[in-house]
């Protein structure tokens, strides 16, 4: 039984460029208690298609039904549509530091969830919280129930989400992004967290994701969307396993999870289209490696299979897009002996003064004597949980912070020792890739200033000879070099992380600390970014230390791998090692927490059923 049917939903959004076609003639049907997926690249139209079901986009022109429970959301006033939302709709958003009010606690947030759809007093609405808190896993509940939002971690926080959307007992939860940027080992609690409260209340899901792997292993059905349409729809172990549209497998072959030594990603060329114009032909043909002549000046029509698949393609033969093997790159090294060592960390211990400026002051031990060495050429991993001490120690090998125990050697020269004018100097070794491309560059400054500041603050280079070598920097990481006076808001994702790199090697560094510098963009343009470092660090014989909670991504591009615990290096080996025969216990547990998408398979023994027009 359908809890929620989608037919024919339209959304245009209109803007000062003009009419955004954010979504397409999309239908779909969620059954009663399932979980349902939604995939696809940033700008795909997932999250605008929901929003629009539940009411959230008020200037949008919407068309089509959505009929939840047997009626139609779509026109409906708005006093009756936030009757349903919250009340048989739950809504849990990517970010929960955003959607959490700073000034309130996390008791009185979600408790006004009930005060505005129920008449109930406060004791009851107390007792009621602290029970759905306890049911989300945050322990003790009645004495958090008074903490504010910045008192829990990312993991907590995003329970307290989950808990805000489950309080009323809702039919059916939106579910967008939930796990994006938590650890591994908390994304499998909150995944399971969901499973239970399924089981326990009925609860229908839709999860928005563009992790593969995640929704690969919890998806019943799923629905790949790219530029507004609907491009494959069936049952999730058949779309994953064998995909029936060459979208959906250039998506799966962009991923790290299928891993091949020596051989680069292969990402989806080109970059999602414009949403302002609607094309003659199918929208993904400019993109797409499998095109026939009539992609372009036809609209594909709608093939449905035997296995139940769903494909908007002229392909007939569903699920013969083959797994691209790849181009040969540089093999996987293990670590030179013989190498010069780069950095040469021992017994590095980091120590804080917590407290109040009149309490009682106590104190944090965060890392707790790190020895690593990583020689030249080389890519060591840094994976753990959150708060084990990863980026503090980055920023320790990077100077950022001082150790107040052991020595960290760069180039053979110990940083504590040094004076700040040597200092100074021996900073040009070292540069950093930050997570976020949106939040590490400066909006007002023009990305030729930008890629040009470290030339700029060490006097390395002036006027025309600095323009040059920005320039040139821009070439080698693939960006047009005409794009020089542009502002960081003109250029991608994808690209906006390819301005931070070249920063980065703007002084010939001995060593890039790479800090999450992929886990923000989709998993086409992941996969860009990923060969372009592995180039790199070939043709210009690179150091990195990267730090990822994506263990897919630190397989693939690292030599060895340090586990982090509670401040402290449990287990250290060879990538390749390190995943076949896991020796501490902490890493089967983050090994066992990661979802990995399945490999691509040959075509399955699979038939055309039916083609139909679309309109």
């Amino acid at each position: 039984m359908a809890l929620l049917e989608a037919r024919g939903l339209t959304v245009d959004i209109p803007t000062e460029d003009g009419i955004v076609h954010a979504v397409r003639n999309v239908s779909f049907s969620v059954k009663q208690g399932s979980l349902f997926g939604i995939a696809g690249e940033s700008g795909s139209g997932k999250s605008v298609l929901t929003q629009a079901i539940v009411g959230l986009l008020r200037n949008a022109d919407i068309t089509g039904e959505a009929l939840f429970e047997g009626h139609n959301l779509i026109g409906l006033p708005q006093e009756e549509v936030r009757r349903l939302r919250g009340g048989r709709i739950g809504m849990i958003f990517q970010d929960p530091l955003s959607s959490l009010h700073p000034y309130y606690t996390i008791g009185a947030q979600i408790a006004e969830a009930l005060h505005v759809h129920e008449k109930i007093a406060r004791r009851e609405a107390r007792a009621r919280v602290i029970d759905i808190l306890g049911k989300v896993g945050i322990p003790s509940p009645g004495d958090r129930l008074d903490d504010y939002p910045h008192q829990f971690s990312g993991g907590m926080r995003q329970r307290v989400m989950i808990a805000m959307a489950l309080i009323l007992k809702p039919s059916l939860v939106i579910a967008d992004e939930p796990t994006t940027a938590l650890d591994v080992t908390v994304q499998a609690q909150i995944v399971a967290l969901l499973d239970v409260m399924r089981k326990e209340l009925g609860t229908t899901v839709i999860l928005i994701t563009h992790d593969l792997g995640l929704l690969a292993s919890v998806a019943d059905d799923v629905m790949v969307m790219y530029a507004g349409h609907r491009m494959e729809y069936g049952k999730g172990s058949a779309v994953f396993r064998s995909p029936a549209h060459p979208y959906t497998a250039g998506l799966l072959r962009s991923s790290p999870a299928n891993y091949s030594p020596g051989a680069e990603l292969v990402p989806i060329k080109g970059r999602p289209p414009s949403l302002l114009a609607t094309p003659a032909g199918c929208v993904f043909a400019p993109r797409c490696s499998d095109a026939l002549a009539k992609c372009s000046s036809q609209r594909p029509p709608l093939r449905i299979f035997s296995d139940g698949i769903e494909a908007l393609c002229w392909k007939e033969q569903g699920g013969s897009v083959q797994p691209a093997a790849g181009q040969a790159a540089v093999a996987v090294r293990s670590q030179d002996k013989a190498a010069e060592p780069v950095v040469v960390a021992r017994d590095v211990h980091l120590t804080y003064q917590v407290g109040s400026f009149f309490g009682k002051r106590r104190t944090l031990d965060v890392l707790k004597g790190i020895d690593l060495t990583v020689a030249k050429g080389e890519t060591v991993g840094l994976v753990g949980e959150s708060g084990c001490g990863k980026s503090t120690f980055a920023r320790v090998v990077a100077g950022l912070t001082r150790a107040t125990g052991g020595s960290v050697e760069l180039m053979g020269q110990d940083i504590g020792a040094l004076d700040p004018g040597r200092w100074r100097e021996m900073r040009k070794h070292v540069q950093l890739v930050f997570q976020d491309p949106f939040g590490s560059l400066n909006p007002r400054r023009r990305v030729g200033a930008i890629i040009g500041d470290p030339f700029r603050l060490h006097g390395v280079a002036h006027g025309e000879v600095r323009k040059q070598k920005v320039r040139h920097l821009m070439e080698v990481v693939g960006l047009n070099p005409e794009h020089y006076n542009r502002f960081p808001s003109e250029f991608s994702g994808g690209q906006r992380q390819r301005i931070g790199i070249a920063r980065a090697l703007a002084l010939n560094p001995s060593l890039i600390i790479c800090d999450e510098p992929v886990s923000a963009l989709d998993v086409s343009v992941q996969a860009q970014v990923l060969n372009l470092l592995r180039r790199l660090q070939s043709e210009l014989d690179l150091t990195y230390l990267f730090i990822s909670h994506d263990l897919s991504v630190v397989r693939h591009v690292c030599d060895r791998i340090a586990v982090m615990q509670g401040g402290r290096i449990v287990e250290l080996a060879d990538t390749e090692t390190l995943f076949s025969d896991p020796r501490h216990p902490y890493t089967q547990k983050l090994l066992a927490a990661s979802h990995v998408p399945p490999a691509l398979t040959g075509p399955p023994d699979r038939s055309l059923l039916e083609t139909r027009a679309v309109a």
